[in-house]
Formats: C-alpha cells, sequence, structure tokens
C-alpha cells in the first residue's frame, strides 16, 4: 500500500519519519489505541521495502496465540528463504527443529544454541539483501518468542536488519515491547489521531457523504476505524440525529474500558454522568483518588484533561460507560452527583436522572431550573431541563408538556444543541394530540436543523404550510424558508414570490425580524438577477429592526449589505461592518452566524491583498462549521478561494472539489456554482486549460439566465480559458454578454477592470497585443486606484504577457517584475510562483537552468547580467537596492565558480545550450 491511498490520509509526515530512521539501520516502535491505523501505516512500510527488494517477514500475532509457545518465532522462520535454516550449524538446526515444536528450552547449552538461531538465520539472509521484520499486534506477541526476538536485537545485527513494531496501548505488558523487539538505535513514535481534515478526506474516499464525513471528527476522537464504523450509521439519519453505536465500535470501545484498573473506571463512570465533569466534581461525589484516576486514563488516552475539565476521546467512551453500569449503578452515581452539587440546578437534574418515573413535582422543578439557566445564557442546559421534564411530566400536565417540548426544541437551536433540538421537535409531531402551532414550530426547528440540504424537506414544508392555515405569525416563517430553500436551488423566480409573501405575513403579524430577512432575500435574489431595484429593497429591510438572535445575523440585512460592499469593491467599509459584526457573532451558539462573517471576512481579506489574513479566516471558518456540524460547501468554497490567493493551487483544487460534491450532495445550487468557479480557476492557473474551462462551462449552464458578473465573477475567467483553447468566438461572446448585464446594472467600481483586463487576455491570445496593453495598463491603474494590490497585479501581469507577445522583453520585465513586487508583499504564494516563470520567460534564454543551484532572485539578476543590464539597471527593475544586487551576485558567482560578469554570461550560455523555453504563453501565466 503506498501513501495517498485511503487508508493512509494524513500519515505522510510519519510515513517519512519511519522510513528515515530505517534508511540508517535501527527500528521503529509505533504506539497508538486499537483503530488508530499503525496496521495501515505497516502495510505501507512493508510494501515500500518490498518495491525495494528487500526480504519483508511480517508477523500478525492474534490474542488466542499469546499463550502458545514460539508461535512467532515458527511464522517467522516460516518466510525465511530455505537456504537460511540449511545454513546454520548443526546445532542450531537441531535447536530450531525443537524451537519449531514449542517446547520449552533446558539449561546449558541447548538453551544458548536456541538464543543463537535467530540472530544466525538474519545475518544469513542480510548477506543478500536487506531485512524488515514487521510485527504488528506486539501485545499478543508470545513471551518466548517475543524474548527470541529481543535477544537477536540486542547482538546488534547490522544496519541492514531493521523492525518496526506497533503495539496498542494500554497495554498490561508494559508501554516499551515494541522497543524491546527493535535494533538500536530506536524511533519510538506515536500514532496520533487524523486531523480533521484528512479523516473527512478519508471518510470521502470511503463513499460517506460529504457533511457526514465533516461531523465525524469529534465523535470518533480522529480514530479512522472508529470513524468509518460511525459513519454508516451517522449516514442513514438526518444530520441531527444520534446514531445507534455500531457493535464493532462499541466493542472496541469496551475493550479500551476494560484495559483500565476497576477504580479508575469508577472515577470516570462519575465523570460519564456529570453535568460538567471536573476534578472538583469527582473529590466531591467521593472519589478522592481523583487526580491519579484521571492520570492514568489520560495515559491510557481515553479522556483528555485541560485543568478541571474533563473529556471523552472519544466521546461515545462516556456513553458506553453509562450503558454498561446499570439503572441501580446510575442512580446511585446520580444520587452522589446530587449531593454533592453546589448549584441548584444541577442538584435538579441529578435528583429527576435517578429515576424516570413521571412525576409532577420533579417536572415543575426542572422547568424553573430550565428558566434560571436561560436566565444566566446556558441555553444548552436549559433545553435539556425543559426536555427532561417533558419526559418526567405525567398525564395530569400533558398540555404544559408541548409547551416544554417546544421550548426545550427551540433553545436548543439557539444554543447550538441540535440533537436535544431534534429530539425534542419529534417528540412533539409524534403525539397525535398536539396543537397545530407547536406542530408547526417543531417542522421549523427540523428545516433549520437541515442546513445546506432544503431540497430533502418538501414534505415537511408541506405539512407545515397545511398546518399553518391562515396564521400569518407562522406562515411568514413558512415562507421565508422556502426562501431560501429555492435560492439554494437556483431558482430565483420562485424564491422572489416566496419572499415578497413572506415579508407581506411578516409584516401583518407585526414580526419586523422575520420581514427584514425576509427583504434581504430578495434584495439578493433581485441583485443576483441584475434588476437594479435591490438598493430599495435593502434600504427598507435595513430601516427595520434587525433580527433578535446572534444565529440570525448572517440572514439580515446588514450582513448582506456588508456582503454587497466587498462585491463592489468596497473593502475597507465591508471589513468594518464585518469586523463589528464578529464581536455579535461570537456569541452565536449554532456556529452558523460565526461561520458566515469569518467566510466574509476571508473573502475580503483575499480581495484586499492580505493573503494571510484570508487563509487564517478562512481555516477558522472550515474549522468552526466542522466543529457545530454545518454544511461543509460554503467553507471549503472561501478555503478554496484563499489558496488560490496566499496558499497552493492543489489546495485550492481539492477544497473546491470537495466543496462541489458536498453542495450537490444537499441540493445547494448556489455552493456548486461557486465552488466550480474556483475549481475552474485553479485548473487554469495549473496550466490544464481543458479542465477548467469544463468546469467554468459547467457553472454556465447551472447559472442560466443574465445574473450580476461581479457576484461571481467566472466570465472573464472562461473567456481567457477559452481564448487559450483557440475559441475566440466564444470568449469574445462571453466578455459582451458580461458588458450588457454590467450596463444594465448600471456603474460598479470595478467592473470596468475587471472586463478591460478579461478583454485583454482574449485580444492578446488572439494576436492583438497591441490593444491588449493598453487594456491591462488601464485595467491595473484602475485596480490602483481602488486599493485592491492582486487584481493590480494580475493586470500588470497580462500587460507583461501582451508586451511579450510583441516582441517588447525589457517593457515586459518591467510590468511583470512590478507584479511580482507586489505579489511578494501581499505573501500571495501562488501568485509569486506562477510569475517567477513568467518572468523567466521574458529573460529569452537569459535564464539559468535550475539545475544551476541558484535561486529564483539569484536566476533573474544573472539573466539580466546576461542581458547586459548593469547593477543599477537590475536594482531599478526588480525593486532591490544596488547593494542588494551586488551581494547576490557575488553568491552568483561563488555557486556557478566564475569570476566576472563576461565569464558568468559565458557559462549561462553553455548551460542554456541544450534547453528549450516555450515561446507561447497561456492566458492565466502571462
Amino acid at each position: 500500500m503506498q501513501p495517498g491511498t485511503p487508508s493512509l490520509f494524513g500519515r505522510a509526515s510519519l510515513l517519512a519519519a519511519v522510513e528515515a530512521r530505517l534508511a540508517t539501520g535501527g527500528g521503529v516502535a509505533l504506539h497508538g489505541p486499537e483503530g488508530i491505523g499503525k496496521s495501515a501505516l505497516l502495510d505501507a512500510v512493508a510494501a515500500a521495502a518490498t518495491a525495494r527488494g528487500e526480504l519483508v517477514v511480517r508477523l500478525r500475532p492474534a490474542a488466542a496465540e499469546r499463550r502458545l509457545p514460539y508461535a512467532g518465532i515458527n511464522d517467522l522462520v516460516a518466510q525465511l528463504p530455505p537456504a537460511a535454516p540449511a545454513a546454520l550449524p548443526p546445532a542450531h538446526r537441531t535447536a530450531l527443529a525443537v524451537l519449531r515444536q514449542g517446547t520449552a528450552p533446558r539449561a546449558g547449552a541447548p538453551a544458548l544454541a536456541r538464543r543463537l538461531v535467530l540472530p544466525g538465520l538474519l545475518a544469513h539472509c542480510a548477506r543478500g539483501q536487506g531485512v524488515l521484520l514487521v510485527i504488528d499486534d506486539v501485545q499478543w506477541l508470545d513471551a518466548e518468542s517475543a524474548e527470541l526476538i529481543g535477544f537477536a536485537m540486542r547482538r546488534r545485527p547490522g544496519p541492514r536488519v531493521r523492525v518496526v513494531a506497533a503495539q496498542r496501548f494500554p497495554d498490561p505488558v508494559g508501554r516499551h515491547r515494541a522497543a524491546r523487539l527493535c535494533p538500536a538505535p530506536v524511533a519510538d513514535l506515536l500514532v496520533p489521531p487524523l486531523a480533521a481534515d484528512d479523516l473527512t478526506a478519508l471518510l470521502e474516499a470511503s463513499g460517506l457523504p460529504c457533511r457526514t464525513a465533516s461531523r465525524l471528527h469529534e465523535a470518533s476522537g480522529g480514530n479512522p476505524f472508529l470513524a468509518l464504523a460511525l459513519g454508516g450509521a451517522v449516514a442513514a439519519g438526518p444530520a441531527w440525529r444520534p446514531a445507534p453505536l455500531p457493535d464493532p465500535a462499541r466493542a472496541l470501545l469496551r475493550r479500551r474500558i476494560d484495559a483500565l484498573p476497576p477504580p479508575v473506571a469508577a472515577t470516570l463512570l462519575v465523570a460519564a454522568l456529570a453535568t460538567e465533569p471536573t476534578r472538583t466534581a469527582l473529590v466531591r461525589a467521593g472519589h478522592e483518588d481523583a487526580d491519579r484516576d484521571l492520570r492514568v486514563a489520560a495515559t491510557a488516552g481515553v479522556v483528555a484533561v485541560d485543568g478541571e475539565t474533563i473529556r471523552f476521546t472519544p466521546p461515545a467512551l462516556a456513553a458506553v460507560l453509562a450503558e454498561d453500569a446499570g439503572a441501580a449503578r446510575r442512580a446511585g452515581v446520580h444520587d452522589a452527583l446530587a449531593n454533592a452539587a453546589l448549584d441548584e440546578t444541577d442538584n435538579v437534574r441529578h435528583r429527576a436522572l435517578r429515576s424516570g418515573r413521571p412525576d409532577a413535582d420533579v417536572a415543575r422543578d426542572l422547568v424553573a431550573a430550565a428558566e434560571r439557566a436561560l436566565g444566566r445564557g446556558a441555553g444548552r442546559t436549559a433545553a435539556e431541563l425543559y426536555l427532561l421534564a417533558a419526559d418526567r411530566c405525567p398525564r395530569s400536565l400533558a398540555a404544559e408538556r408541548f409547551d416544554w417540548l417546544v421550548a426545550a426544541a427551540g433553545t436548543a437551536l439557539t444554543a447550538g444543541a441540535p440533537t436535544l433540538a431534534g429530539r425534542a421537535a419529534e417528540a412533539v409531531l409524534a403525539a397525535a394530540d398536539s396543537p397545530a402551532r407547536h406542530r408547526v414550530t417543531a417542522r421549523l426547528v427540523l428545516i433549520d436543523l437541515a442546513g445546506q440540504a432544503l431540497a430533502d424537506m418538501g414534505e415537511t414544508f408541506a405539512a407545515a404550510l397545511n398546518e399553518a392555515g391562515e396564521d400569518v405569525t407562522l406562515i411568514g416563517p413558512v415562507r421565508l424558508r422556502l426562501t431560501w430553500a429555492a435560492m439554494l436551488a437556483g431558482d430565483p423566480g420562485t424564491a422572489a414570490g416566496w419572499a415578497v409573501g413572506a415579508a407581506a405575513a411578516a409584516r401583518l403579524a407585526g414580526d419586523p425580524g422575520t420581514e427584514a430577512m425576509a427583504l434581504s432575500a430578495l434584495a439578493q435574489i433581485q441583485r443576483i438577477s441584475g434588476e437594479p431595484q435591490w438598493e430599495q429593497t435593502l434600504a427598507r429591510a435595513l430601516a427595520l429592526p434587525a433580527p433578535a438572535a446572534p444565529g440570525w445575523l448572517h440572514m439580515g440585512p446588514r450582513y448582506l449589505a456588508a456582503r454587497f460592499a466587498m462585491i463592489d469593491d468596497r473593502l475597507d467599509e465591508a471589513r468594518a461592518e464585518l469586523l463589528t459584526l464578529l464581536a455579535v457573532a461570537e456569541h452565536d451558539r449554532t456556529g452558523e452566524a460565526l461561520v458566515e462573517v469569518l467566510r466574509s471576512l476571508s473573502e475580503v481579506a483575499s480581495r484586499a491583498g492580505r493573503c494571510r489574513e484570508a487563509l487564517r479566516y478562512a481555516h477558522r471558518a472550515v474549522g468552526a462549521a466542522q466543529q457545530a456540524g454545518l454544511s461543509p460547501g460554503p467553507t471549503w468554497y472561501t478555503a478554496a478561494v484563499a489558496e488560490l490567493t496566499g496558499g497552493s493551487l492543489a489546495a485550492a483544487a481539492g477544497y473546491a472539489r470537495r466543496g462541489g460534491r458536498a453542495s450537490e450532495q444537499e441540493g445547494d445550487s448556489l455552493y456548486l456554482r461557486r465552488n466550480l468557479h474556483a475549481l475552474g480557476l485553479a485548473e487554469l492557473r495549473a496550466g490544464d486549460s481543458r479542465a477548467g474551462v469544463a468546469a467554468l462551462r459547467r457553472l454556465r449552464e447551472l447559472e442560466g439566465g443574465a445574473t450580476d458578473p461581479m457576484i461571481v465573477r467566472w466570465r472573464g475567467d472562461l473567456a481567457g480559458g477559452l481564448a487559450a483553447l483557440g475559441e475566440h468566438d466564444e470568449a469574445a461572446r462571453i466578455l459582451a454578454e458580461a458588458r450588457a448585464a454590467a450596463d444594465k446594472l448600471g456603474a460598479h467600481p470595478g467592473v470596468a477592470g475587471y472586463l478591460d483586463r478579461a478583454t485583454a487576455v482574449v485580444l492578446s491570445e488572439s494576436g492583438q497585443a497591441d490593444t491588449a496593453v493598453r487594456l491591462s495598463a488601464a485595467a491595473a491603474e484602475h485596480f490602483a486606484e481602488l486599493h485592491q494590490p492582486i487584481e493590480q497585479a494580475h493586470a500588470l501581469l497580462v500587460q507583461g504577457g501582451a508586451e511579450r507577445r510583441r516582441r517588447r522583453y525589457a517593457a515586459a520585465r518591467l510590468a511583470i517584475g512590478a507584479a511580482l513586487a507586489i505579489f511578494l508583499a501581499a505573501e500571495a504564494k501562488p501568485w509569486t510562483e506562477q510569475t517567477e516563470r513568467a518572468l523567466a520567460r521574458t529573460e529569452g534564454t537569459s535564464a539559468p537552468p535550475a539545475e544551476a543551484g541558484l535561486t529564483s532572485t539569484e536566476a533573474r539578476i544573472a539573466g539580466l547580467v546576461r542581458a547586459g543590464a548593469s547593477n543599477r539597471e537590475i536594482a531599478h527593475q526588480l525593486y532591490l537596492s544596488v547593494k542588494t544586487v551586488e551581494a547576490t551576485l557575488t553568491r552568483v558567482y561563488r555557486k556557478l565558480g566564475v569570476r566576472s560578469r563576461t565569464q558568468l554570461s559565458s557559462q549561462l550560455s553553455a548551460r542554456l545550450a541544450t534547453r528549450v523555453f516555450p515561446d507561447s504563453v497561456t492566458a492565466i501565466d502571462a
């Protein structure tokens, strides 16, 4: 198995560390919990050694073989060439025969002979080829085999005999057993949990939906086996519903618990049932050795302790502990926790959990505790208490039960507790006698829990509209969500109709928050559709009170106004407003508003040339979306855009592909189109014009009619890609359509520069370089006035390419050198690399080849020297000081072994005599 197969996502650096240790002899001891991927790593190491022609001997002992003497040695010898045992001295061959019968050694010479068998066998094999001994599940290797292997390795068998051994922890035999089976020097390496992105990629490759894969990291603790086991069950239900723990996963977690000493497991049970497990809570509940027990548990990898806070890794361990304890033992623990509670709310909760029997007094106490928790901002606790009150509610309080369930659903939704919200909402709908108003509210909660996957909620929408009847207080919220569903489906006409209806109903109901969101959605639809009245609609929305809950911030008019400021290239205004909104969104427990504000801040930073900031905001948004279990398509699009500007083209393409798949799975046409744009750009800039054009053509088909060309700016990119493929007429038609749409919408600060630059690319490719130079230069000046350095430098890059086509190499170097300086200042890494390649081409054959060992700056300076430029001219062209040029030339002379400019030019000419430089320049790569 080679790196890059699904089992090895995220293991490249660890695999490289293993190979580096083995390359010089010695051994590697791998440690990690069951299911973490140790066997997959061993498979990769063994496959690489086999490909190098080495003898690979693999031991895979099982638990049942642990008490079979010499079982491991028998397996080892069976894999050696027949000539190896035949080459042993007679006494050693006799000892080997006895050993393979599994009999105990006698004292004296026969016992020593047995110990010397394995060193002799390995030494014989190592004469002809390298030997790699791969031992998996060291904890199951029989003690007799382990002793003989350890003895052989202590004899220092030489650099051609290496060992890599994997051991599960916790292991009662001891953590260092694997290391004792390796020859010195030994690298002791921990196999860590997979990072969130790597685990998501692994699960996607295994066929799980993107959103399911994205949210399984926390549930599995980054354990690949556990994530795959959980994924099959999770994928079958809605995103919020916890799936039953599959038997393989349950068995794995039980084995980890069973490996702990009983007192430690007892302490962990208290932590599993506590409202908020802390060291203090455990001690107050009677576990005075809690610190010691937690140290043991943390060493075993079942909990993570941060100060007072205790967290199970993975969280499902707590559920298995509680379930296996039994009802009577759980009741006793809850009784101890109730007595130990310092908070009245905590006391009420644990008293209620002692028994599941209905009790009116307990139910009312829970409701009172929920209201106290809600008053102090503990929404998740309040939601749990409301739901618990409904569960303990007797028949005499049936009417109050529905009120409590609706309160639990709504509170849990805004508190970012989707499982509680879904449970409460489904409990309302499961009751035949629940009031229609409560049923509509419950359906709205389930719709909101669906995220971007509103295309699957058709039946829920229909039932909600039917049950709402003529009640405008319910009709408005239902129509608002139908608006969002139609927008995601790419149906602006239907969306606009629902938005108008939602605003009208909300106005009649006196619900300004819903009305403002409906008008915001309508303004967005109008803008996307190229209707100029969007400004009046947005102004009406801004005049209304903003939605009260932070979780609705991203659907309101202030956020939309900031987005439009970004689209209109008023970047400072957009950033200032978004930073203000960020302070509010930080209090959003659902995470969706926070994610959206972070996404927008990243996109603003990308356009403003703050590449590092763009990457930071984008990856923070990706992490927040994963933690909240939100749809990943939008955040992966934002990450792709940030990577295009300041990261890497390969990472950008990866995010865009995954984002496109996620959006398509959820029926999100809006972000499918945006991810296609990012993917098309990544492919074009990587030099694959056909793949880039294919992605952008699909985007064009999905978008359909006339839209604002400045929202998703794909037209110029598609035109450039088509021109690079020689399809100039189609490229010109696309640009004409874009200009017509822009003229319909009126003045836009950036439209002239954007379309002029795109036109220059097409004209340059079609042989009209003079006009292309003029248009791209004008675009560069335009973007400079707008303070958009990335766009300005891109225009200069296009200008340099057109100058090169006119054979005006000095002018080309000047334009591309200016672009390079801007990209360097902005830390736009992929643009910088692309521009350096373009600059080398403007120097004809003057750039030295890579094998000369020069850096890109040294290569450019050497090339300019060969072209006859003075140090001062070089400094002016590359925006360097003369002293820097002189110092760089000194290094170049030393590397190339020359002493003068004349010798440098002569050597470069000789080195470049066989080097071919392309004479054509693509639309994207100047």
